[in-house]
């Protein structure tokens, strides 16, 4: 299945066996930006006794606005009788620094591999993503653009996964993915002096513990051409303390496409619990957005989000976050685009990053977008580069 965010490959080298065609594909994107933000403050932490400190404004260069830097190798054997073997590696790197994204993991976006039926649909083996963050690509309004974009908010920050076996079929337009985790791979600090005071998550693979650190989910996907929509539900099992929390999401989103403009939206359930089964987060996530291609070579895109926070560790009086954004991109050719970004943040940091996503989003960019101290709003503006190979 091909996702926008992740589907920007070009062949460019292909070799054959003796056991049939089989192709090598090497592929990438390099993308970067200046951005400027407002009421930026430090991610709050244990170290700093959970204190942002004050708000500054801040002008950097980072790498992935509208897609994470990444290199990556794609191959294919075909076996016979409608039978393929296939595996994907690819390495997500900070094009501002040269660093390993993902935790330092050489191939920490995708590692796995698998075998493809042309009748039955494909199994797969390895890091992967998870079955509803595949399902919402095509219903993201910005196609999960690394700058704004709240996934983490929407999907969790399980998005992808350790150790997780995987299967994908498309009948017609319809596809189906499910996927199980034996061990996430997933690890949170506290966020909050009311969240939980311990590492969230872990490997897994505890033996005697199945349930510990697993993860499972399943999507199914109705695209027409001009109408899709699709379902989705995730669970993510973290080790909290000596126990098993359950974090569980449940979402619907559909798209219309009409001759030069695509309007799309959607819902998402969520509750997290801890292991004792109290509530450490239950919200409603609601989206609207839409695309329109003013010109070949220009596309405008905008997006609003709304987060009903009905319970955040134990509290019910939160104030609701929510973004709007905007995203101008301008083709200089098939492969090198510029583009400019803008967002304001309500009662969050951008992409809504706050102790609701245990600032997953700020951690793993390595920038910051938790709100100085007594801020309740944030703008940021970007101006950046990309080019696909």
């Amino acid at each position: 299945m091909k996702l926008k965010h992740i589907a920007f490959a070009s062949l460019l080298a292909c070799a054959s066996t003796a056991w049939g065609q089989s192709g090598v594909t090497l592929y990438g994107v390099t993308d970067v930006n200046l951005e400027f933000a407002n009421n930026v403050g430090a991610v709050p932490q244990a170290a700093n006794k959970y204190s942002p400190g004050p708000a500054n404004h801040v002008v950097r260069m980072d790498s992935g606005g509208l897609a994470g830097s990444r290199w990556g190798l794609r191959g294919v054997e075909d076996l016979g009788g409608g039978l393929s073997a296939l595996f994907v590696l690819e390495s997500g790197f900070g094009l501002n620094n040269g660093s390993l994204q993902q935790s330092g993991r050489l191939f920490g976006r995708q590692a796995f591999v698998g075998l493809k039926s042309a009748q039955f649909g494909q199994i797969t083996f390895g890091r992967q993503y998870a079955s509803m963050f595949e399902g919402l690509a095509n219903f993201s309004p910005t196609a999960y653009a690394t700058q704004y974009e709240p996934a983490v908010l929407q999907v969790g920050p399980n998005y992808r996964l350790d150790n997780t076996a995987k299967y994908t079929g498309t009948f017609g337009p319809v596809t189906a993915v499910a996927h199980w985790s034996f061990g996430a791979g997933l690890a949170l600090p506290p966020a909050s002096p009311a969240a939980p005071q311990t590492v969230v998550g872990g490997n897994g693979e505890v033996p005697g513990q199945l349930h510990r650190d697993s993860a499972y989910g399943t999507g199914l996907t109705y695209d027409s051409g001009s109408f899709a929509a699709t379902v989705g539900y995730d669970q993510y099992n973290p080790t909290i303390g000596t126990g098993t929390g359950s974090f569980r999401k449940a979402a619907i989103a559909a798209s219309y496409t009409l001759d030069k403009v695509k309007v799309m939206g959607g819902y998402r359930w969520g509750k997290n619990i801890d292991q004792t089964g109290a509530t450490l987060l239950r919200d409603d996530m609601y989206w609207v957005g839409a695309s329109y291609q003013v010109a070949p070579a220009l596309t405008l895109t905008g997006e609003f989000y709304y987060d009903k926070l009905r319970n955040l560790f134990g509290s019910t009086q939160n104030a609701n976050p929510w973004q709007v954004a905007l995203v101008a991109d301008y083709a200089l050719s098939k492969r090198t685009d510029v583009y400019l970004t803008t967002a304001y943040a309500k009662n969050a940091g951008l992409t809504l990053d706050s102790a609701a996503t245990a600032y997953a989003t700020s951690l793993s960019l390595g920038n910051s977008y938790a709100l100085g101290a007594g801020q309740t709003s944030m703008m940021g503006i970007a101006l950046g580069i990309r080019h696909k190979f």
